[in-house]
């Protein structure tokens, strides 16, 4: 009975315990297909966190170096390369603890200060934010306040534009860094994104286009009438034949179009590399400016001649038929004052010619940049930029030269065809802006030696102004070899002159003219007050040649610098940091051969350290402050440098195939949300010479962007770098042009 009842007993739990369990299984087969069901989809890639006990694993730094030996061929394909990974682990969320922040900026200054390699140092890796925020005027400000008009909106409107842009730029960011890494994070992306069925991103549909943009570009090579010398902005035929007047060489000015092309530069039949510096000066290959106008006109003027398959360049001029290196001495011997290459160092040419003046000028340590108009003297500044001497295409025409006030220690002209002294004497007060205080205007052309008529009556119009101008005549000196004479004035260095003056004329500009303000701004029969408060620019003449290159300004005392430290502070350490950087990375590790690199610019210069880091070096520095950037250019002079204004949404005034290295320093992180970073790329593409060096430095997403536009072109990827999100790229451009060819109509003349 006890056994049956027990039986019983046991018979019953069985039964319901089978229920239980079933019942269980049940419940839970539900939570377990309710768990996949909610796990199948997932959040938008940039929702992904991470909780603040999660530390991330050390961001792992990747250069990756292909050197090669072998010289390009037309139509050689480029290696291929990977793109470079920033790191094999998920990126933090920007909302993650602060003491994630902290340990990855320590861990990046200490990578800076180790390597010398990384982008940004003391604080230089928010230099775009700081620089929005007025620290520095920029050019752009400086110039649309001078214009007083509505383009003085262009660093303001669009303000919700430009924040969406910069949105999508850094959703784009973390897409293309999420798609390029591997291991851990990679599995991490395909297990979130997996079931995500029908529904896309915006972050997704975004990166996407970007991608199908770049790999979709088919190059052309440019129909236009200048064919292989095609410059945009001077060349475009449409908008000349419109001009009411060409009176004041308006049809030699910059108009660009509209729209920047995006077809490439067709190169000369049977193009070379380009001789090397010093050989360069004496002869270049015909082939690559196959011009002989100004052989025939001034061959006998010993400025170039035709010799077999060169060009040779005899080192005349108009003034000086028997050689440069005599006119410069005999300059030096007229008045000993001008001290070439001690305290003249940097100066302009005007109507240089061939530049010979300009290009001997570097054996006294003078760095002279020359410019001249694309007129009938066919190809001068072409023929200077060929043979390794500074130069650019520009005019003395109806607005202001793109340089900053008061900055070159002297103002050369010799026979450069420009009537200083009519309409107020306007052009020459715009030498006048230009010039430093207390510096020379040397002027050798007929009227100051000649007795005709004309020149008679240009030199005493030239002395009623310059003495209105308070320019104070140094000395007239004759050169017996060459036949010629010299004139050199000096500017004043106090406003004593002005105020004195019987008359007001020429008149003395408004107190709220900025003799800054350069670009586009239309010419003003003007002058400025000089500065005689010793703490500002232009009061006190610069240290002497080679110590003024590394002096810091003492009027930057004041001022807070680009990168947020106190001027004087981020001067020291913007140099201290290219000094590492051009030693440790550029001259060693990039496979450059410096022997062919000569033409050197800085795309996007602002205290001018990456030039004076190459100071030693048999090279010259063209360095470019874009109009939108922290108006720093004053200082690269006051260092014994040069530069000019510019804005990298339009053609450079240069003729193609003239720089044999580009640097710019996130550049076109910034420059992709106001233009085509396709056509900034296609002017890239035209400046530089086949076989030249181009080194970028900028965010990871731009720098993807940019290796993809420049494989499509064949050239071929050197080496690449990248660290906690920014990266370095270094390309040789290759000889390939492509086949199809696309007719630019506002180019036809």
């Amino acid at each position: 009975m006890a056994m049956g009842k027990y039986s019983r007993v046991d018979g019953k739990k069985s039964s319901g315990y089978g229920l239980t369990i079933t019942i269980v299984l049940v419940v839970s087969l539900c939570l377990v297909g309710a768990w996949m069901f909610m796990s199948s989809w997932s959040a938008p890639t940039e929702s992904v966190d991470f909780s603040s006990n999660q530390t991330p694993k050390d961001v792992e730094t990747t250069t990756k170096t292909y050197f090669t030996n072998e010289e390009f061929d037309k139509g050689s394909k480029t290696e291929e390369t990977e793109v470079v990974t920033e790191s094999n682990e998920e990126k933090p969320d920007p909302e993650s603890s602060g003491e994630e922040k902290t340990e990855q900026v320590e861990e990046k200054k200490e990578f800076e200060d180790k390597n010398g390699e990384g982008d940004r140092k003391d604080g230089e890796g928010e230099s775009e934010s700081d620089e929005t925020k007025q620290k520095e005027k920029t050019q752009l400000e400086e110039s649309s306040e001078e214009n007083k008009s509505e383009d003085g909106n262009g660093t303001e409107e669009n303000t919700e534009e430009n924040t969406e842009k910069k949105t999508e730029d850094s959703a784009g960011e973390t897409e293309e860094n999420t798609e390029k890494s591997t291991g851990d994070q990679a599995e991490i992306t395909k297990e979130s994104s997996s079931g995500s069925g029908a529904w896309s991103t915006q972050l997704v549909e975004s990166q996407n286009e970007k991608k199908a943009q770049v790999s979709s570009i088919k190059w052309k090579v440019c129909n236009v009438t200048a064919g292989p010398d095609y410059i945009p902005c001077l060349d475009n035929w449409q908008a000349i034949k419109k001009l009411h007047s060409t009176k004041h060489y308006e049809h030699r000015e910059r108009h660009c179009p509209e729209e920047s092309p995006t077809c490439l530069v067709s190169l000369p039949e049977g193009y070379k590399r380009s001789i090397k510096w010093p050989k360069s000066r004496e002869k270049i290959w015909y082939n690559n400016i196959p011009h002989t106008k100004l052989a025939h006109v001034k061959g006998h003027q010993n400025w170039v001649k035709m010799s077999g398959e060169y060009l040779t360049f005899p080192g005349g001029g108009t003034q000086f038929k028997n050689g440069a290196l005599h006119y410069i001495d005999f300059l030096q011997e007229s008045y000993p004052d001008i001290a070439w290459g001690n305290r003249t160092r940097v100066i302009l040419d005007v109507g240089c010619g061939v530049a010979s003046f300009g290009g001997y000028l570097f054996d006294r340590d003078v760095l002279a940049l020359s410019f001249a108009p694309k007129d009938e003297h066919e190809a001068q500044v072409q023929f200077a930029l060929e043979r390794g001497i500074p130069a650019m295409s520009n005019v003395m025409g109806t607005k202001r030269l793109p340089f900053p006030g008061s900055v070159f220690d002297l103002i050369h002209c010799a026979r450069c065809r420009v009537p200083w002294h009519i309409e107020g004497g306007k052009l020459l007060l715009e030498l006048n802006r230009a010039l430093r205080p207390g510096g020379f205007f040397v002027w050798s052309a007929t009227p100051v030696y000649r007795k005709t008529e004309e020149d008679v009556g240009i030199w005493k119009a030239m002395s009623k102004l310059t003495k209105a101008m308070c320019w104070k005549l140094m000395t007239i000196k004759k050169d017996k070899l060459n036949e010629v004479g010299a004139a050199i004035y000096q500017k004043p260095m106090s406003n004593d002159c002005y105020n004195q003056r019987s008359q007001n004329e020429p008149p003395l500009c408004k107190d709220s003219d900025d003799q800054n303000a350069a670009w586009n701004v239309p010419l003003e029969a003007c002058m400025h007050k000089v500065t005689e408060d010793s703490s500002k620019r232009g009061a006190v003449w610069p240290e002497s040649w080679p110590e003024r290159v590394e002096t810091v300004p003492q009027w930057l005392d004041s001022q807070e610098g680009v990168y947020g430290k106190p001027a004087q502070e981020d001067f020291t350490a913007d140099q201290e940091r290219w000094k590492t950087i051009v030693s440790k990375s550029y001259l060693n590790g990039m496979g450059i051969d410096w022997s062919y690199v000569r033409n050197v610019m800085d795309m996007r210069a602002v205290y001018g350290g990456f030039a004076a880091a190459l100071k030693d070096l048999k090279l010259w520095v063209m360095n470019v402050v874009p109009i939108d950037s922290a108006d720093t250019l004053p200082i690269i002079y006051e260092r014994g440098l040069f530069g000019i204004y510019h804005d990298w949404c339009e053609s450079f005034s240069t003729y193609p195939r003239t720089y044999d290295l580009l640097h710019a320093d996130h550049l076109f992180s910034a420059l992709k949300k106001r233009c085509s970073l396709v056509s900034a790329m296609t002017e890239v593409d035209r400046i530089l010479r086949p076989q030249g060096t181009f080194i970028v430095r900028d965010d990871m997403e731009t720098i993807g962007e940019i290796e993809k536009m420049v494989k499509s072109m064949k050239w071929n990827v050197r080496m690449t770098h990248s660290k906690d999100g920014e990266g370095v790229l270094s390309v040789q451009k290759s000889l390939w042009r492509p086949t199809e060819v696309e007719t630019v109509t506002w180019a036809i003349a």
